[in-house]
């Protein structure tokens, strides 16, 4: 097994409750931990033996950009994705980040993360 990892993916999304939220948006964080065998490729040096981490960041963007009230959501839906479209994932590690929270607070991000494995 090995590990693919794309770290600090940044989208401007229109995710959460609030109506505001719909409208103006926020900056995001997506981190991304993927396993899989990593073997063949090692070997063959060919981008069709491995997953490719262009195919995994665009399943990020493309979900991000779709609203969702709760973070749970967007990521539950990239993890579904990733699964469907990537049959070599084992294992998908996942953290969603909102910047800047509208929270009443000064809070540099809130964080959900998830990990599923393929059943």
């Amino acid at each position: 097994m090995g590990t693919i990892k794309l770290n600090n993916i940044r989208t401007f999304s229109y995710h959460g409750c609030l109506a505001e939220e719909a409208k103006i948006g926020s900056d995001y964080r997506v981190d991304l931990e993927i396993k899989t065998d990593l073997r063949k490729s090692a070997q063959t040096d060919d981008l069709a033996d491995t997953v490719d981490y262009v195919h995994l960041n665009k399943i990020v963007v493309e979900e991000m950009a779709i609203r969702s009230k709760l973070l749970e959501h967007v990521a539950q839906r990239i993890i579904v994705r990733t699964f469907s479209e990537i049959p070599s994932v084992s294992r998908i590690k996942l953290a969603v980040s909102k910047l800047n929270p509208p929270i009443g607070g000064d809070v540099e991000a809130v964080t959900i993360e998830m990990e599923e494995f393929r059943n």
